[in-house]
């Protein structure tokens, strides 16, 4: 059995890596739109089609899992990234086309890294630390966003935007040729699989959604996703044109926020494994969530701002912080040999919330003249989702002493 030492070290490497190519284009985005002749508000939309690609890839990528094993997968995506957004450094004015393609490749590579890492991880991590293993795993996503807002518009600067969107993807490639001399050790449950891709997909699909404990956790996922996204989307927005605050001052919220959302993975994952009690984790999370949701609604000018960045730190501990509680809990409740395939199944969903959020919050804003409107309105849906999770008798419970869970 390999070691979950390594099955950590190495899906961590590997969400960092794509998180950080998967953001690039939005960082660098006014200087690519300016060279586009194109408006920076583009960014919306090439992230709407890299979360559709991903949500495809997503669904279809148990059967591919099991083929061919996690990591190889995982390699193919990267590379597919990698892709991605090398066309985008190629495109010139008028080849929008070309992004767009470009967008639905760097979709097609993001969406299946999370249920391959989490086949692995549930194989080899001990039950009475999967929580905290998963959301170690999961603070690759805002560690790979953070990288490359650090980096690529320093980069850019020496070698212009392109040349940092070809580093980024080189960067990518490299790792691909690390995780080669893991695979060996990792992808030891590799079968021949008689479904096709779109028919596993649809069995899993059907599997999650019969079991009514795997039905509730994909659907809050669909609500926590959403409050994320349009946290981490509008919240620079919300404290500029209703607090009244410098672009400084609200990048720095947004960072706060950040920052909180790595540190609530660690601390709702060791908390989950300690208490053994991961879906209250997830309620309680859900109802905090609503809470500084509600609190941020409320916010005047008037207010000091270490009460905002306090605010905001919590809402980014939970709003941001719930994935790998999530995804531990999916890994436990699927069907033995099934972690990949039910945790793409459950990211169909999520990414749903995903797409979903910004347009509707969007939408409340507009109608209503202000964001006030849309951080009640994602304050009652997660605060009610984990409220009804609170609630929800589960008919299966976790056991500490566990064997760690082998799959295949």
């Amino acid at each position: 059995m390999a070691s979950p030492a390594l099955a950590l070290a190495a899906t961590l490497a590997i969400q960092v890596i794509v998180s950080f190519v998967a953001t690039a284009v939005a960082v660098l985005a006014p200087a690519i739109a300016s060279d586009l002749q194109v408006s920076a508000s583009w960014v919306g939309a090439f992230v709407g089609l890299v979360y559709l690609g991903a949500m495809a890839a997503s669904l279809l990528s148990g059967a591919y899992i099991a083929r061919h094993g996690s990591i190889r997968v995982s390699q193919v995506c990267v590379v597919l990234c990698a892709l991605g957004i090398a066309g985008v450094a190629t495109a010139g004015p008028g080849a929008l086309p070309l992004v767009a393609v470009a967008a639905l490749v760097l979709g097609v590579g993001y969406g299946p890294i999370t249920p391959a890492s989490s086949e692995i991880l549930a194989r080899t991590t001990p039950a009475s630390r999967m929580s905290l293993v998963f959301s170690i795993k999961q603070t690759g996503v805002p560690a790979g966003a953070a990288l490359a807002g650090a980096v690529l518009p320093s980069l850019s600067l020496v070698t212009g935007w392109r040349g940092a969107l070809g580093i980024a993807a080189a960067a990518g490639i490299a790792v691909v040729v690390v995780a080669q001399a893991v695979r060996g050790a990792l992808d030891v449950h590799r079968r021949a699989d008689d479904h096709s891709a779109f028919a596993r997909a649809l069995d899993a699909v059907r599997r999650t959604f019969r079991d009514r404990e795997l039905a509730s956790i994909a659907l809050l996922s669909l609500v926590y996703a959403a409050a994320q996204v349009c946290l981490t989307t509008f919240l620079v927005v919300h404290l500029t044109s209703v607090l009244g605050w410098s672009l400084v001052a609200a990048g720095l919220g947004l960072s706060v926020g950040t920052a909180g959302g790595v540190a609530g993975r660690i601390v709702w994952g060791a908390l989950s494994d300690r208490t053994q009690q991961p879906r209250a984790v997830l309620g309680v999370i859900g109802v905090i969530a609503g809470a500084c949701s509600v609190i941020t609604a409320l916010s005047t000018p008037a207010w000091p701002a270490f009460v905002i960045y306090a605010t905001v730190a919590v809402f980014g501990a939970t709003a941001i912080g719930w994935n790998g509680v999530m995804l531990a809990e999916v890994a436990r409740l699927a069907p033995p040999g099934q972690a990949g395939a039910t945790t793409g199944a459950t990211g169909f969903v999520t990414f749903g919330g995903v797409m979903a959020g910004p347009p509707l919050f969007a939408a409340l804003s507009t109608a209503t003249g202000g964001t006030r409107a849309g951080y009640v309105a994602i304050a009652l849906l997660s605060g009610l989702t984990g409220l009804a999770i609170l609630l929800q008798r589960p008919r299966r419970t976790t056991d500490a002493k566990a064997a760690p869970r082998r799959i295949g």
